[in-house]
């Protein structure tokens, strides 16, 4: 059987002045440290045997994703599946200790924690997710891909392959800016997960890595 690497890539840092959750909203673009970032990610590729690249259709993964197609000499795909999760809270400001989880007209969004109540239940997120890997695989068969998505559906499918319970810490994601969630497929079956930051050193400089508001 041949074996295929499905590279899922989350985008780099947003430029975020008013520190929102921005989720689907249009017009969040890449910062300057973002670019940067996702010129990492493609370095960190060029070595590999890239040979379909396609990305949430939101601004900041289409841009994260645009250095690594010109790097290879390959279009940029759209696939909606990547996309944002969906979110009540999007477009308002909402981060550990504003006191926005105890202001009481919030409590019947939180009321489920498991779901979640307050956007696109965990189930949804892994099953889109894991179908637009497959559709890259089939894509890239015995050579490799890269998908842009974003951090709440790349730790969602992660978990869901490996059979962890979806609802989970938030602060305990393993997914960095610009890092790379890597799925190794034998034929059809995943038959390992890698995990890199090649932008590990710009992370540090990062404010939305010290804040945890990006997504």
């Amino acid at each position: 059987m041949s074996k295929t690497v499905v590279h899922v890539l989350r985008h780099g840092e947003v430029h975020n002045p008013d520190q929102i959750l921005y989720g689907r909203l249009p017009g969040f673009r890449l910062s300057e440290l973002g670019v940067q970032m996702a010129k990492a990610a493609a370095q960190g590729l060029a070595e590999r045997e890239i040979v379909h690249v396609v990305a949430s259709p939101l601004e900041r993964a289409q841009q994260t994703a645009e250095p690594i197609a010109a790097q290879f000499g390959l279009p940029v795909g759209v696939d909606e599946r990547l996309i944002e999760s969906a979110n009540w809270f999007e477009g308002k400001k909402v981060s550990p200790g504003d006191g926005s989880f105890r202001d009481p007209r919030n409590w019947w969004v939180l009321r489920d924690p498991v779901t979640p109540s307050w956007g696109e239940a965990y189930r949804v997120i892994a099953e889109r997710m894991f179908a637009a890997v497959h559709a890259a695989r089939v894509a890239a068969e015995g050579r490799e891909a890269v998908l842009v998505s974003h951090q709440l559906p790349i730790w969602t499918l992660r978990r869901y392959v490996e059979r962890k319970r979806l609802w989970h810490d938030p602060r305990k994601r393993q997914c960095g800016l610009a890092s790379l969630t890597s799925f190794h497929f034998d034929g059809a079956k995943v038959v390992g997960i890698g995990y890199s930051e090649p932008a590990a050193h710009l992370i540090a400089l990062s404010a939305t890595a010290r804040t945890a508001k990006g997504a």
